[in-house]
């Protein structure tokens, strides 16, 4: 049974998203009568994002606002959250809106034998290419580290602190959840997926299928590859 859970939300221009979600986790918590926090990592928001996260942190003393100066990218964002967690769990999803909050109770149910709960994307609200990008790269780091995720990148992961007490994360960008599963399959953490529902973003714009982040993804990848597969 989770008691003790930080939430957090990595948040890159959701000034129409951030107050919504942060809502949504609140009402959820707070009827669980469980010991939480919730972190908003803003990552160098070019919009109203880091404002209205500080508003609402000053409204509530369980909410904390982490700000990026510049922006630092995906990666960084998780390790700051992460980083700010200091619950027993730790749990994150995207700040754009496009899971239901309330499905964490089914990651809820698997926590007794496993040390990360997953989600898998089901009818996944995306474009064509966005899909396809996401299929390949999946594919191949499965390929090359061994491993059976569904979905890589599905941001509904939920997390026993612990596990970052023995893995030290490098990646700033977008190789970052494909470094976490690696290195906890190496230290022999215990994985279970799920399928939880995706929904069509109804604000904001996506900024993960840029060229500029696959690059960066595919040169954190050749940069660590080794470092990663032989981390024990």
């Amino acid at each position: 049974m989770v008691t003790s859970l930080s939430v957090f939300f990595p948040c890159y221009n959701e000034q129409d998203n951030v107050e919504r979600v942060v809502k949504s986790a609140v009402d959820l918590l707070e009827s669980l009568k469980i010991d939480y926090e919730i972190i908003i990592v803003n990552d160098g928001s070019k919009d109203n994002t880091g404002k209205i996260a500080d508003k609402i942190a000053a409204a509530n003393k369980r909410i904390k606002a982490v700000h990026h100066n510049p922006n630092r990218g995906y990666g960084a964002a998780l390790q700051s959250g992460f980083g700010a967690a200091t619950k027993e769990y730790v749990f994150y999803t995207d700040g754009d809106g496009q899971f239901d909050i309330k499905e964490l109770l089914l990651l809820f149910k698997h926590t007794a034998n496993y040390d990360i709960v997953t989600g898998f994307r089901i009818n996944r609200q995306d474009n064509f290419l966005r899909k396809l990008n996401a299929f390949c790269w999946t594919t191949m780091v499965n390929i090359l580290f061994g491993m059976r995720i569904k979905d890589m990148d599905c941001a509904f992961k939920l997390y026993k602190r612990s596990v970052f007490d023995n893995i030290k994360l490098k990646s700033t960008g977008a190789l970052i959840n494909t470094e976490i599963f690696a290195r906890a399959k190496n230290k022999g953490y215990k994985i279970y997926q799920l399928g939880v529902h995706h929904y069509p973003r109804i604000a904001g714009v996506q900024t993960g299928a840029k060229l500029t982040v696959i690059l960066r993804a595919f040169k954190e990848l050749f940069a660590l590859y080794k470092q990663i597969k032989d981390d024990k």
